[in-house]
């Protein structure tokens, strides 16, 4: 993850609880907190994801290591990585009925501050609307001029 290039993505964020999707069963918030990270209702009153992302916080110093390691955990659980950009990765995982449901993984930080190793980063969470495996409507072909 490039943590100088850190973009903010509050318009991604959908709903509460994103990360429980990505459970088998539903699981407490605290449940969902990998080591090195802190449960971050608030999100840390950033972008106006409270209350409507799942978030994480630690370091900066150690955010890209704990970020792959949401990355491996999503990945036991039949989220596969499918795309994203620096500090954004966006999963998907096959329903039984057909289609894909989409989560991703924003990191972010509040750069009003001082970004150093100590200063304090987050991780989001939040499902992508929809079936994101639902093929798009194919592209119109102009018709050959004579």
């Amino acid at each position: 993850m490039n943590i100088p290039g850190l973009i903010a993505a509050a318009a991604l964020f959908a709903a509460p609880a994103a990360l429980a999707a990505a459970q088998e069963t539903p699981a407490a918030p605290e449940q969902l907190v990998l080591p090195g990270a802190t449960l971050a209702p608030d999100c840390g009153n950033l972008y106006g994801l409270a209350g409507r992302a799942f978030c994480v916080s630690a370091p900066l110093a150690g955010i890209g290591a704990l970020a792959d390691a949401y990355v491996a955990d999503l990945q036991t659980r039949g989220w596969i990585p499918a795309g994203g950009e620096d500090n954004r990765v966006v999963f998907v995982r096959r329903r039984d009925g057909g289609g894909c449901d989409g989560l991703q993984m924003q990191a972010f930080y509040d750069t009003s501050r001082p970004a150093g190793p100590e200063a304090i980063g987050y991780l989001g969470f939040g499902p992508i609307p929809g079936d994101v495996c639902a093929g798009q409507p194919p592209a119109e072909t102009p018709a050959p001029q004579p």
